[in-house]
Parts: C-alpha cells; structure tokens; sequence
C-alpha cells in the first residue's frame, strides 16, 4: 500500500497516489515490500494497480539506480511474524498493563530485520523463508544471539518447543554471502564470563560474513512478576568488562582486521570510562543498537559548536533527558555561550523503574510530572525525538508533545538526536 509519493519523482510522474496497492511488478506478484523492492529495481516497470475498487496498469521508467520516490505502510500487526519464545529478559514481558495493544507485539520477522534493522532470533524462521533470505540476497540481517552454546541458549530463550542451534544457521547464511550483525544481552550469572568468551570466540570464525558482535546490557524493568531472577551489571563488573572487551578487541584487529566485537555505550557510562574514539566504532554499523551513538553526538555536538562559534546566548529552555545521559550533556553544554541560559533535567523514569535510565523509554507523564516540580521552565521545553514513536509523534503512554505544552504552559519541542537539531533548537538557526 502506498502511503506517500514524493513529487517530482518517477512514481509521481507515473500517476501512482497515496492509497494505491500494489499488486504486481511486471506481472509478479507481490507478498510485502521487500518483494516491492526485489522486483522494482528494474528501469522499466509496469504496475498493477487497485484503486477505489478498480485495477489499473500504470507504465514506469526511470534512470538507473533512480529512486521511485515511493514510501510504504508498514505492516499491520497483524502481517508481522511474531515471536514464539519466551526470553528470560524479554523487554516486552516487563511492560506494565494497560499500554496500547501494539507495543505488546513481539516481532521475529526477518522482514523487518532487513528493512529497518530489528534484531531477530532465527529459531521461527522456516525453510521457505530461509530460503527467500538466501534467494534474494536479504543482507544485511540483525540476529540476537546471545549464547552459541546449545542449551544455554535454548534457556535464554524460556526453553522453546523447537530448539534450533544457531551456528549451523549462521554458517549456512555466511556460506551464501549473507552479512549479519549478531547481539549479545548480557546477562550477568547467564551467559557473562566464560559463556561470553565462548559465544565471541565462536562467532569470530564467520567474520567478515558476521560482521559484528553487539554486547549490550539487559534491560530491567519494576514490572517483573513471575518472571526468572535477573540483575543488571554492578559497577565493577562493567569496568571488568570494558577491560574484557579492549584486549578482545586488539587480538581480533590482529587476526581479523577488525575489532569485531563491541559493546554498549551504557556499559562505558555506568563504568565511567571513556568512549572509544569515533575510528573505533568502525563506520558506526551498528549505532542504533546504542554501540557509538554517544561518542557520534558528543562528537558532532563538539565539532559543530566549534564551526559555529557565537557569543550570543541562546533562548532559555528546559531540555529533558534520561538518568544515565543528562548530567553528560549537561558538562558537554557547559561553557557554550549558546547553552548559556539551557538547563538539562535527569528525568526519572517512574513508569518503567528498575534499571531504565535511557532518554529513549521516557513517558510523557513521567516528564510532565517531574517538570512540574520544576518551576520556570523558560521558553520551551525540548524532549528527545527517540521517546516518541515515528510517524504518530506520541509518546510510550499515547501522550503527545501537545499535550505536554498546555499541561506545562510552555512549548513543548520534539528533537533529534543530532548536533544541528539541538543547536537549532537552543537558537544558532531556525530548525
């Protein structure tokens, strides 16, 4: 289903509109839209086209490597491949009740590993789909790995009916040229020390087809009833493991070429140790499961506020951030003329308690209600972009930054993790 055409484009000059479903590319029929983008990467398309009950052919021709200009629905829930296990530090199982219905879908869809980089397990997957990953060349792909040893991760993963060992799997999609980013959720007494060392040391071989291994740290909520037993790294664990992950990391420059594996910006944090430097994240790869987004903004933040040096002050603003980053940024802002009137606020994230401290799982009631302890909040108030799910623009509790804004009596502004939009907002440009 189309959503949106982007004008000017060959998709717009070809007549398709919003609300038009695809049926077929030059008479192939179509599952989803990564068949969408398999058989329309030709230069010469002729779609099939259902329209206010109507079918239609519409002619398309493009230059090479042209963008049809084209954005698709996403799936409905119902059209995601959900999750059959029942992993012991599953985020979704720590969710208090009464949430909207979907952020309880727990998704192993090797579609949206591919298309948006969601990390899957590989134990659903069947042949057929197999298959169709090997057919079309779907790379790279996201796996959550966690343990290579059988039976330990036949554990991890709350004891499935079907238990499925993962380096065959792994191997048999290096051997097609498939690439791979595999993660690690550490989780301390589980698969930490020697079952760490293991699952690293097997995945090493399949490098450069596993291009990567994440090590984050297991997320825990206040929401844990009737679920296993689980604790997050203490304090010297997680320096103990910084120091782990270093002398890794310079065996496998030697024999690989590549650090290969690599960990959490929150393990830095809480062991408060510096980040790598950026040469070390390799290209970022994997930014988004939080490995080098820290070191990327601040380094961004830095660099711009250098090239746009102004002693003028900026507008003063309240901006909000989690537990574990704000007193960060609050140092990193500190000294700009810009950020002169700025204040950061560590918001605490009630909602979800236990051991969230990310900007990312903040709510809107959390936020509304800590600012409102606060007193002046200045002229705006700026929230991170990342608390609020794309498109819809509401937060984790269907708040909206609207609402916020006539509960606090300031605006409230939604911003991007990135340099220029924060400047922005402080007031070096329009945003």
């Amino acid at each position: 289903m189309v959503a949106a055409v982007r004008p000017r484009t060959a998709g717009a000059t070809a007549g398709l509109v919003a609300g038009d479903r695809i049926l077929t590319i030059n008479g192939r029929g179509l599952r989803d839209a990564i068949d969408f983008q398999f058989y329309g990467a030709e230069d010469r398309l002729a779609l099939t086209v259902e329209r206010d009950g109507s079918r239609r052919t519409l002619a398309i021709t493009r230059r090479p490597g042209a963008d049809l200009g084209l954005e698709l629905e996403a799936p409905r829930p119902g059209e995601i491949a959900t999750c059959a296990n029942k992993c012991v530090f599953c985020f979704i199982h720590q969710l208090p009740k009464g949430m909207r219905r979907s952020l309880y879908v727990k998704d192993d869809d090797f579609r949206l590993s591919f298309l948006h980089g969601n990390y899957i397990t590989l134990s659903d997957l069947d042949e057929p789909s197999f298959e169709r990953i090997l057919e079309q060349r779907l790379s790279p792909l996201y796996v959550s790995v966690h343990a290579t040893d059988p039976e330990l991760r036949w554990r991890l993963l709350g004891q499935p009916r079907h238990a499925v060992e993962i380096l065959p799997r792994l191997e048999r999609l290096a051997k097609a040229g498939i690439r791979v980013h595999a993660q690690i959720v550490l989780c301390p007494d589980w698969n930490d020390g020697p079952h760490l060392e293991r699952t690293v040391h097997e995945l090493a071989p399949l490098h450069p087809h596993v291009a990567t291994t994440a090590i984050v740290p297991v997320g825990l909520t206040r929401h844990r009833e009737r679920l296993p037993a689980l604790r997050t790294l203490a304090d010297a664990e997680a320096r103990a493991l910084v120091d782990t992950v270093d002398g890794w990391q310079a065996r496998f420059r030697e024999s690989l070429g590549s650090r290969f594996v690599f960990l959490g910006d929150e393990v830095y944090l809480q062991a408060e140790r510096p980040l790598p430097p950026a040469e070390a994240y390799e290209g970022f790869a994997i930014a988004e499961d939080g490995i080098g987004l820290v070191r990327r903004f601040e380094d961004g933040l830095t660099q711009t506020l250098v090239r746009r040096r102004s002693p003028r002050e900026g507008r003063r603003v309240t901006i909000v951030s989690g537990t574990l980053y704000a007193p960060r940024l609050a140092r990193l802002l500190a000294g700009a003329p810009l950020a002169a009137r700025a204040r950061v606020v560590a918001v605490p994230n009630e909602l979800f308690g236990g051991s969230v401290a990310v900007a990312g799982l903040l709510t809107g009631q959390d936020i509304q209600r800590h600012l409102a302890t606060l007193g002046d909040l200045g002229e705006a108030v700026l929230v991170p972009a990342v608390a609020l799910r794309d498109g819809d623009g509401v937060f984790l509790d269907d708040l909206t930054p609207g609402d916020l804004a006539h509960a606090l009596g300031v605006p409230v502004l939604a911003i991007e993790p990135e340099p220029r939009a924060l400047l922005a907002a402080l007031g070096a440009s329009r945003p």
